[in-house]
């Protein structure tokens, strides 16, 4: 060992003896339940009690919305510490305030993470709000906001031990002082003010203006206003009325046939706004009782405890020691996600990687995550080629490896290195973790841009079923369509996203539909004069419930005009290169190109019969009750689906949903399939 090397070593080791939270050599383990792994330096009894309440809190979720299978796409790191000094140095501390939440998340796009504090008790309870929603994203499709607040604060309230559940009491605390984590005592400033007593004191949002209205936030207390407290309590009442499949029904009227909310209730629950309104309010009044039961006595009602869906003994874990070095590189993963801690974390993960004495696959993980975020693609392949020949059982580097291909191919405009490779990689991650969202995007967006347009409509729709809300699944779709040459799919898909909630993708979607007459033409996609790139930071600012830094997220999703890749078979001839130039004066305006303006109507009804009697297109004959239309799809494998993974020409009398462009008064071409 050089001398330099000696001494790096020897540094390290010194002050890892003299920190307090080295000190006490601790013993790290890892326990592993069905669905989730916990980190932690507390002992295996902790270790399963956590994993047991995270194995409940899914379970409790599938149970509320009746989901038989619950979906989590991403990695969930969950770190627990064991003591209230050793969880202060990994939390967030916003300009330097006290510490009061027992736990912390910090979620992105490549994995979520959990950290808990071992010495408070319920520490869970903390991020249950951030849990609920993470679920809700994966598992529910697209809803207004009301929905989403008022089952994340119902969800929040849920209180738990090895046996019993409780649900639907006050999820906000009410006292005006706290004690920090670390001893000190401090006033709340705004106490936080109990939801009940929001209801019992202002006049409420008229319903149909409630359903119409995003959240609003006030400074401090963001969750404790009437738009929350009410949001609360609506979904209170429908879940204990069993009123959810009417809301379900009520957002495909406003969100698919495009009805106005105050329709949309009258048609979906049976009873005007007004009475709705009424009903919640009468509800309200009747469970107050039961959510101002004292402390100590046990609330009745809906409130009651039950038993848990999962209990203590249903739990099985394994548990298996992890090496000191391994788990502080795990811890130090985390706090790379954090900009106050950013700096330190990578040093730590430098000198961990140096140290000749161990391999540490994780610390090389790690830092060839950093600098992809950073766009330093080479030093990136470079971190990750290690970990993967240090740990070829981790699929994670594989995965960032994918990605960074594809984030050197979008950022840079370059020419796309090592397609197969990425593709086996991603092969080899979507085979042990088969429910990774992301490794099915960027599969389908590899197959596309290799020509595989069958296989990335696969993968793309893959992706879609794992995370129903991740509108740039949906924009990526829509560029396979358009690869594919369904013009009508294509464009039908991007003048809905024309309108999405993410201005990113809206924004793209927008300059993809102005660009779709140029591809008819020409087979290829325009080329924009690109912006000059912006620096791409370390990390974003992160909080207490922080999402990922912007840099974690797979660049060009929704940045920009996105290239078309060419449909199989049909690459650009000698004579036309790849994209072609919109800005060369000499080049002839595709204007003899029209674009499939038809309206789009939405039905719902039956499926009586499918003919595929002329391969791959299906005429699919569709009942509404009033009239009977032959419906054409020109390929059956292209065509839109939600609710089946493949279609089948086998289908008869199931009822279904569809979106189709009407030729005559009994035909029409169909855009997208939805079996109910």
């Amino acid at each position: 060992m050089s001398i330099s090397r000696f001494f790096v070593a020897l540094l390290f080791t010194v002050s890892a003896l003299a920190s307090p939270a080295y000190a006490a050599e601790p013993h790290w383990i890892r326990v592993a339940s069905s669905h989730f792994l916990v980190l932690t330096d507390g002992d295996e009894k902790q270790g399963r009690e956590v994993a047991v309440r995270f194995e409940q809190m899914r379970a409790v979720f599938g149970e509320l919305l009746a989901r038989s299978r619950v979906n989590m796409p991403l990695p969930v790191d969950i770190i627990a510490l064991k003591s209230d000094e050793e969880y202060a140095t990994a939390a967030p501390t916003p300009q330097g305030k006290p510490i009061f939440e027992a736990a912390f998340s910090i979620a992105g796009e490549d994995r979520e993470f959990f950290v808990l504090d071992l010495a408070e008790a319920d520490n869970w309870r903390a991020i249950s709000h951030e849990f609920g929603r993470m679920l809700l994203n994966y598992n529910y499709p697209p809803t207004q906001a009301w929905f989403d607040e008022g089952f994340t604060e119902y969800f929040a309230s849920l209180h738990l031990d090895n046996k019993q559940m409780q649900i639907g009491g006050d999820p906000e605390p009410i006292s005006a002082v706290r004690q920090s984590l670390l001893g000190k005592l401090t006033g709340a400033g705004n106490p936080p003010q109990a939801l009940v007593d929001l209801l019992n004191k202002s006049p409420w949002i008229p319903l149909s203006t409630l359903f119409a209205t995003k959240p609003e936030t006030s400074a401090g207390n963001s969750r404790q206003t009437l738009f929350y407290a009410q949001s609360w309590m609506v979904m209170h009442y429908l879940i204990n009325k069993g009123k959810l499949p009417e809301t379900g029904t009520y957002f495909g009227m406003v969100q698919n046939e495009k009805l106005p909310v105050e329709d949309a209730i009258q048609k979906a629950y049976g009873m005007t706004s007004a009475q709705l309104d009424q009903a919640v309010k009468e509800y309200f009044h009747s469970v107050v009782p039961s959510l101002q039961t004292p402390a100590g006595k046990t609330p009745s009602g809906p409130m009651a405890a039950v038993t848990a869906p999962v209990t203590y003994d249903d739990v099985g874990v394994t548990t298996t020691d992890v090496p000191e070095a391994n788990a502080r590189a795990a811890v130090a993963e985390m706090d790379l996600r954090q900009p106050e801690r950013h700096d330190q974390a990578r040093q730590l993960l430098e000198t961990i990687a140096g140290q000749t004495s161990t391999d540490n696959a994780v610390a090389r993980r790690a830092l060839g995550w950093d600098h992809l975020v950073k766009g330093e693609y080479d030093s990136a392949t470079e971190e990750l080629t290690t970990a993967e020949e240090q740990d070829n059982r981790d699929v994670w580097p594989r995965y960032y490896m994918a990605l960074t291909r594809y984030r050197a191919a979008q950022g840079g405009g370059q020419e796309i290195k090592g397609l197969a490779n990425m593709m086996q990689d991603l092969h080899v991650v979507l085979e042990i973790k088969p429910e990774c969202a992301e490794g099915y995007y960027l599969l389908g967006w590899a197959q596309r841009s290799g020509g595989s347009i069958h296989g990335a409509t696969d993968s793309i729709r893959a992706a879609i079923r794992l995370a129903p809300r991740n509108q740039s699944y949906l924009l990526e779709m829509s560029h396979v369509y358009l690869a594919a040459k369904d013009w009508d799919a294509g464009t039908a898909l991007l003048q809905q996203l024309s309108t999405s909630s993410d201005a990113q993708v809206a924004a793209t979607a927008r300059s993809d539909l102005q660009d779709v007459p140029f591809l008819m033409k020409y087979g290829v996609a325009p080329v924009r004069k690109a912006a000059a790139p912006a620096t791409t930071p370390a990390a974003a600012p992160a909080t207490p419930n922080a999402t990922a830094p912007a840099a974690a997220q797979p660049a060009g999703k929704s940045a920009g005009t996105t290239p078309v890749a060419p449909p199989a078979g049909k690459p650009a001839n000698s004579t036309t290169k790849a994209a072609i130039d919109v800005d060369d004066p000499g080049l002839e305006t595709p204007s003899d190109v029209q674009i499939d303006r038809r309206p789009i109507h939405y039905l719902k009804g039956k499926l009586i019969s499918v003919d595929c009697s002329q391969p791959p297109a299906a005429i699919v004959t569709f009942s509404s009750g009033v009239k009977t239309l032959k419906l054409k799809a020109p390929d059956y494998k292209l065509l839109a689906l939600i609710g089946a993974d493949t279609f089948s020409c086998a289908w008869a009398n199931r009822q279904v949903a569809v979106n189709y462009k009407a030729k005559g008064t009994e035909d029409g071409d169909l855009v997208s399939l939805e079996i109910r």
